[in-house]
């Protein structure tokens, strides 16, 4: 388990950090990057709590503790390292189901959904659009150094599932705002 009795080391100072393996590297390197941007992910979703009813507490509070996951699989880079948490086949699955369970009443989309409609809509679909940006940055660390594939599934799903939720939350999809091309208002 994480013990932090000082936050500030120095250590970051001269802009480096350390992986999970001790290895030093650049703040800006692709793979801290990709850490940042889930961290950022997690945080937003502490914002969408804030307007959550209580009995979806849990649900989120699943979801930032399988970020903190995500983070502990990428800050170690060597794929062969062993007795390491890494994100799971079965994470992705329950995501899948969950996202099921939200979807099986919400009516088939016509349109495009705008972001909106409620406080905790909005919310959600900005932790939405993070967690394709963290995609996006996973895509890029990928394309020079191994990852666990499931890291990648994993948020690529969820964003699903924030999509979903966002429908969910605005009467179950009745106050979605839908896109209407051409139109202004």
């Amino acid at each position: 388990m994480v013990q932090l009795t000082c936050i500030y080391t120095r250590g970051g100072d001269k802009g480096k950090t350390s992986l999970g393996t001790g290895k030093r590297v650049f703040k800006n390197d692709l793979r801290i990057i990709a850490i940042g941007e889930v961290d950022e992910l997690n945080s937003s979703l502490g914002l969408c709590r804030v307007s959550l009813p209580a009995e979806y507490q849990p649900l989120f509070y699943r979801i930032q503790n399988d970020l903190f996951d995500v983070g502990a699989d990428l800050c170690i880079d060597d794929l062969t390292k062993k007795d390491v948490l890494r994100i799971q086949t079965s994470q992705v699955l329950w995501l899948e189901e969950t996202i099921d369970f939200f979807n099986k009443d919400l009516a088939p989309l016509t349109s495009f959904v705008l972001p909106g409609g409620s406080v905790l809509s909005a919310a959600l679909h900005l932790s939405r659009t993070i967690a394709r940006r963290a995609e996006r940055a996973l895509v890029s660390l990928q394309a020079e150094s191994p990852l666990n594939k499931e890291v990648l599934i994993y948020l690529n799903r969820l964003s699903d599932l924030f999509f979903v939720l966002a429908r969910f939350f605005n009467d179950k999809g009745k106050s979605d705002i839908l896109w209407k091309p051409g139109e202004s208002q």
